[in-house]
């Protein structure tokens, strides 16, 4: 069967970089949404409490309630369900959102302060808190979100003097309204890398965390490992002669004599069509004509194949990004700590 191997060595190793440049261990929040971006959400959870990570940011409740044992706070990025619980967080995208809660949840302001997705906007950040107040919301904290960090460009620069001046506005008006000084933060993987001298209360970080961070050639690369390798077993070998093609819409022709085999991992398992053709595995093992459903082909013999130790290589023979490979591979696909 196929399976994903989860490297605990090279997780700690991205922590230890991660936690170097923000100070300290407890201003890490690890992103575990998505099922930690198709790590494994209990694996990556328990890694991170064995590590000594306090913060965890995930989905929705239902991701926080597997992982609520592991860590003293988690935030809730999105849903529209609202649980009172001591270490649940609420972010708070709208404020029209303000008037669907309870009093006595806590919640997170998160502001928009240029990325135009979610968040209240900065001229909207009294008014927000004003609403907060009277519904009896306990603020813990404020957000928001870089969407250019990991460009050499103005947009961080000025995304961070927005933060600046809105957190100075919630800090001028916190008391009056009965709040207590809340967390702020703003860095996502790409911006926790892009501080010289890390002044914020927390970093969120998810692609960093797992070693697949790509930034731009002009910025520096931190030295992360990816944790996260996929395998296949063999189904079944054969001998390809001149001449004879492999699989769906014959795309591949063999030029010689050659040994194929089919492996157990397809597009339903998480792998990509649109790589057929185009990708060779980390040994140089070519995939041969089109990914199936539940089986690719591989010029190989071998009893096991790694199919990838770096989604970020196979992700551009697909021509997207590692994200979208990682989080669609099959959470009944075994992962495996070691």
């Amino acid at each position: 069967m196929a399976k994903i191997i989860l490297s605990r060595e090279a997780y700690f190793h991205n922590l230890d970089i991660i936690a170097q440049k923000v100070g300290e261990v407890s201003k890490i929040a690890v992103v575990l949404k998505d099922n930690a971006y198709g790590h494994g959400l209990l694996e990556m959870a328990k890694l991170s409490q064995e590590y000594g990570v306090l913060h965890a940011v995930v989905h929705n409740i239902g991701e926080a309630k597997q992982v609520e044992r592991y860590f003293e706070d988690i935030l809730i990025l999105g849903g529209h369900s609202f649980v009172c619980h001591e270490k649940y967080r609420y972010v708070i995208n709208s404020l029209e959102q303000i008037d669907l809660m309870s009093e006595g949840l806590q919640v997170e302001l998160k502001v928009d302060t240029g990325m135009h997705r979610n968040g209240v906007a900065m001229d909207e950040v009294i008014q927000a808190l004003e609403r907060l107040s009277q519904k009896g919301l306990i603020l813990k904290g404020v957000m928001t979100h870089n969407r250019s960090a990991d460009t050499l460009s103005s947009e961080w620069f000025w995304q961070r003097e927005h933060f600046k001046q809105v957190k100075n506005e919630v800090l001028s008006l916190q008391k009056a309204l009965g709040f207590e000084t809340p967390r702020f933060h703003s860095a996502n993987s790409a911006a926790t890398f892009r501080f010289q001298n890390f002044d914020e209360d927390l970093v969120r970080v998810g692609i960093a965390a797992y070693g697949c961070l790509e930034m731009d050639e002009t910025l520096a690369q931190p030295p992360l490992k990816p944790v996260l390798s996929l395998y296949a077993e063999k189904i079944a070998t054969r001998r390809l002669k001149a001449g004879e093609h492999v699989g769906y819409n014959a795309t591949y022709r063999a030029k010689v004599d050659e040994t194929v085999s089919t492996y157990d991992v397809g597009y339903a398992d998480g792998l990509l069509r649109s790589a057929s053709g185009y990708y060779s595995t980390p040994s140089g093992v070519k995939l041969l004509g089109r990914v199936s459903m539940d089986n690719t082909t591989f010029k190989s013999s071998e009893e096991e194949l790694c199919i990838f130790n770096d989604v970020n290589r196979y992700a551009q023979s697909a021509e997207t990004i590692g994200y979208e490979v990682l989080v669609g591979l099959h959470p009944e696909i075994e992962r495996v700590v070691v």
